[in-house]
């Protein structure tokens, strides 16, 4: 038996498509209904990723049962609980939920940690690349990867922390920040940005942001993000040094991707440092000698988060009277959904976000 809102569920809802060729399908689609252990999510606020830009957006990038399926877009979605679906206890109608965009078999070994993202079943599916998104006004999401958002916190910074503040808050912990150390972030888009934001509050002493964009480093000044953010590389190893006595940083955390800086964030870490890629694509070309092996340097990947962890951020947000929402410097309605993929793909905005009523 399902439990439904007092608000009366419409049986159709506009909806968005993602068909390539940085094109936008507006598409009118069914409600659905949940089934087993699943809820319907009423949208509030859905945000994009670069992921979508890189592999959807512009193009459809991948194969078989990791590429996009051309359902609803969207893998950042946060939303009140609408409908339960049968067998569903722990939540109630009205409840307010960030949603862990992957779906996992939650038999294998990475789902037992609470890292779906790194399910290799043929279940394992995600919001808005193989299961509809959160570019509609309804989304059917399952009760287990719903986490409860704080009452201090807006929708559209729980948006915010399904994929992009999550992703920043696990490096960070794989780079083990705390304050002791002093930081650089390569790359300040809007994971970028998420990482300065949580490193301050994890207690780096010094953080240090660089990006080719003149709107980005300057964006991340104004939030008081950064204690310099430089445009110019060639400029970075000199700032480092001025920061750091010469030494590096003791903590780098590459959000960009590319090889020039990955190298970079090698080449600023400290000797025993700690170096964490979570850009996505590309290749690197270094030294390792010079700039690994001789330096003793740990150099982490890692691949968005955890169940617990993002949770955890959720939590520690919250605490911290800290809105991820600061980072946002577009909000649009569904009905634009098409100018909110234009300024996020020109690669100069914070973060974009789709937004329905929100508080």
């Amino acid at each position: 038996m399902t439990e439904m809102s007092t608000t009366t569920i419409p049986t159709s809802m506009p909806g968005v498509r993602l068909p390539g060729d940085s094109t936008v399908e507006h598409v009118t689609l069914p409600v659905p209904e949940p089934g087993p252990g699943q809820v319907l999510l009423r949208m509030r606020a859905s945000s994009i990723c670069g992921s979508d830009i890189r592999a959807i957006y512009r193009e459809h990038l991948g194969h078989g049962a990791e590429a996009y399926q051309g359902v609803v877009g969207g893998h950042e979605p946060c939303g009140d609980v609408a409908v339960l679906g049968p067998g569903v206890v722990d939540l109630a109608v009205g409840d307010r939920v960030v949603v862990y965009h992957i779906a996992g078999c939650q038999r294998c070994d990475e789902c037992r940690r609470g890292y779906p993202i790194g399910c290799t079943s043929a279940q394992r599916a995600a919001h808005g690349w193989q299961r509809d998104g959160g570019h509609a006004d309804y989304m059917l999401a399952d009760a287990v990867s719903c986490l409860p958002l704080p009452d201090s916190l807006t929708h559209v910074d729980g948006a915010l922390v399904s994929c992009g503040f999550g992703t920043a808050y696990e490096g960070l912990l794989r780079g083990r920040v705390s304050g002791r150390d002093r930081l650089l972030v390569t790359g300040l888009g809007p994971v970028g940005l998420a990482a300065a934001m949580l490193g301050r509050h994890l207690g780096a002493t010094t953080v240090i942001g660089s990006d080719p964009s003149p709107e980005r480093a300057a964006l991340a000044l104004e939030l008081g993000l950064v204690d310099a953010a430089i445009t110019d590389a060639s400029t970075l190893d000199d700032v480092v040094a001025e920061h750091t006595g010469g030494d590096g940083v003791e903590v780098s955390i590459d959000c960009s991707g590319h090889p020039d800086a990955r190298h970079a964030a090698l080449r600023s870490t400290a000797v025993r440092g700690r170096c964490v890629f979570v850009g996505e694509g590309g290749t690197v070309d270094f030294a390792v000698s010079d700039l690994m092996i001789h330096k003793q340097l740990e150099v982490h990947g890692s691949w968005v988060t955890s169940l617990h962890h993002m949770a955890e951020l959720l939590t520690l947000l919250d605490r911290w009277g800290e809105h991820p929402e600061r980072v946002v410097t577009d909000r649009l309605p569904l009905a634009q959904a098409d100018r909110a993929y234009e300024l996020a793909a020109a690669g100069a905005a914070g973060k974009v976000v789709i937004t329905w009523d929100e508080r």
